[in-house]
């Protein structure tokens, strides 16, 4: 199509999509663009590349280099798979590659055009068959030695999108340097191979295994591992005496069969599933939002079955079942409550400690650590003031606490459980990552052991953690703003607080009647309250996180997402375990952070737009 531009570089790329892309669908829609002369459009998908951040890709399925289509993911495998080889020597390739698909439109074959690549680069590959929750990909890199793994999924975003997210040989999610070197390798060979098109090898190919069943039953006898016999007992009286039911939805994913088989494996009470959203649909009918994360709007179904059926207890698993939620109905007002990533990981977290204890009964707690982002509860670090284990905070992402939990055990040490207030937990290092399929099986054992011994709810059950070791509540959101200027000039005042003084902070609110008390700012690398001012945890420039802690006990971060247009915020406040007024702290924390978003973030003046409730 002889059409110009006028712009030689666009020109340039168009050539390059119309000479390498092989799919019809994606070929044409370039091409109809190029017809209609819609330059801007083109533009913006040929000339911006999608590049390979957080754990791998993210974005809508479309043409273009900017989106997930066949030929970015040929061009991804083909630079995954020359950075493989550099890293590891050829005898090493038949420790192999997995690939895992979830539900939605392409996702099959993304990972089968990636096999290819890898297949006919004579690396073996495991491919799954059908399609698995998220955690089974890392599961397998750890059982089977593999060299790395890629995930084909995006969560629980629109089913417009999709993803590539990549582990290491250790069982992680990559970080640096492997991200960055990564996508080098991809801008080292973007052109596609013919062989890497050539989809139908697969089926003639002695380098292909498909470790489905090996995994399934593997994955299932570890959980059961991890679970006391003690336990497990309590779940089958529990079972059979019907005390205990749960409605479960897998909102239109793939968790469904697997936390049916799990809690078979745990001798737990049957589920009773939400029909409508049992089985995966790339289409998500039923939700506006496929995110169990978004509260009581994703489960209307799951409550008006529960409702129908009498049961007081509903667990929710993402599309790619690595994430969990949980609501319960509370049985002296009769209200849904939908409890949020840091209630299940306050909960969670104190079960892992239980279930490690009566597993390893002569254990060192000294020895013992848990895990949770810097953006999610402290309630960790003050049960470990208490109880003499460890816990330890990394930057946001299961991809930092994977790799810390990796670390701690090569030095050792028992990791117990790691947790981000998003609504991810990983509980034991089976899985180095977060697994809703697990969380799933650990909250109901804990549910039913709880009301066998205590005949108590989860709600008490917090309650009764709160009062031990100090009431935590929170407050966290996000204010819209897609003007990177602004965001600028948002965290550059901060920085610049007092008189425009650079490496001035804020220093209170409410005209001084809350005082801050140290401040760790994790793009410049302060930290004042560390004795040499310098911080901990590794910094980033291209990203903006601050975090104050207050003289009250209230923590609060400011950051900027990675993926989406966004100023978030995460507030909590951190009672002692003698402040009893748990409603006066809870109107202090609402307080606070509406003043410390008006003060510091200012959204009138720089436009911010508030979440829509």
């Amino acid at each position: 199509m002889a059409i110009c531009s006028g712009d030689r570089k666009l020109d340039e790329q168009i050539d390059l999509w119309l000479k390498w892309d092989r799919n019809t669908r994606t070929l044409n829609e370039i091409k109809e663009l190029l017809a209609k002369k819609d330059f801007q459009q083109l533009s913006k998908r040929l000339l911006e590349r999608l590049t390979f951040g957080t754990a791998g890709l993210r974005a809508c399925m479309r043409a273009g280099f900017d989106s997930m289509n066949d030929l970015v993911i040929i061009q991804t495998a083909q630079g995954l798979c020359e950075y493989i080889k550099e890293q590891y020597n050829e005898e090493d390739y038949n420790r192999g590659v997995v690939f895992g698909f979830d539900g939605r439109y392409n996702s099959k074959r993304f990972a089968e055009l990636s096999a290819t690549v890898f297949v006919q680069n004579k690396i073996k590959v495991f491919l799954y068959g059908r399609m698995v929750p998220t955690p089974f990909v890392p599961f397998a890199i750890l059982q089977n030695q593999c060299l790395a793994g890629v995930m084909v999924t995006a969560s629980h975003n629109p089913k417009e999108d999709n993803g590539y997210k990549v582990y290491w040989g250790n069982g992680a999610q990559i970080i640096s340097p492997h991200d960055k070197n990564i996508q080098k390798a991809i801008l080292n060979n973007l052109e596609p191979k013919d062989s890497s098109w050539q989809t139908h090898i697969l089926t003639q190919t002695s380098l292909l295994e498909d470790p489905f069943e090996d995994m399934y039953e593997m994955y299932f006898e570890t959980l059961r591992t991890n679970i006391p016999q003690k336990f497990l007992d309590v779940n089958q009286r529990q079972q059979e005496q019907e005390n205990v039911r749960f409605v479960y939805t897998a909102m239109h994913g793939v968790g469904w069969p697997f936390v049916k088989r799990a809690f078979q494996t745990a001798h737990l009470p049957n589920l009773v599933a939400v029909e409508e959203q049992k089985e995966a649909d790339p289409e998500f009918p039923t939700v506006k939002f496929p995110n169990p994360e978004e509260g009581k709007s994703s489960l209307e179904l799951s409550i008006k079955k529960a409702e129908h059926e009498g049961i007081s207890m509903i667990l929710a698993n993402d599309p790619d079942a690595d994430r969990l939620a949980y609501a319960e109905k509370d049985r002296k007002t009769g209200l849904w409550k939908v409890f949020n990533g840091n209630e299940l990981g306050t909960l969670l977290g104190w079960w892992s400690i239980e279930n490690y204890k009566t597993l390893h009964p002569d254990v060192d707690m000294a020895k013992c650590y848990l895990l949770a982002s810097t953006v999610s509860s402290k309630i960790l670090l003050a049960m470990s003031r208490r109880e003499g284990f460890n816990f330890i905070e990394t930057l946001t992402g299961f991809k930092w606490m994977g790799n810390r939990a990796i670390e701690l055990m090569e030095q050792d040490k028992h990791v117990l459980f790691a947790f981000e207030e998003a609504i991810g937990f990983m509980f034991s290092t089976a899985v180095l990552d977060k697994d809703g399929v697990s969380a799933a099986t650990h909250l109901a054992t804990m549910i039913c052991y709880l009301q066998a011994t205590e005949g108590l709810t989860l709600t008490e059950k917090l309650e009764q953690i709160y009062h031990k070791y100090g009431y935590h509540c929170t407050n966290c959101s996000y204010l819209f703003c897609d003007k990177p200027m602004i965001i600028k000039r948002v965290f550059g005042r901060l920085r610049n607080f007092q008189n425009g003084q650079d490496g001035t902070y804020p220093s209170s609110i409410l005209n001084g009647e809350f005082c801050i008390k140290n401040i760790r700012d994790l793009t410049t690398g302060v930290d004042t309250a560390q004795p040499n001012g310098q911080a901990i945890l590794p910094i980033s420039s291209s990203s903006e996180m601050i975090t104050f802690n207050f003289e009250n006990g209230l923590v609060i971060t400011l950051r900027t997402s990675g993926t989406e247009p966004k100023i978030k915020y995460y507030a909590e406040m951190c009672a002692k375990p003698e402040e009893k007024d748990w409603d006066k702290l809870r109107s202090t924390l609402d307080r606070m952070v509406e003043a410390i978003v008006d003060e510091f973030l200012q959204p009138s003046l720089n436009d911010l737009k508030p979440k829509a409730d």
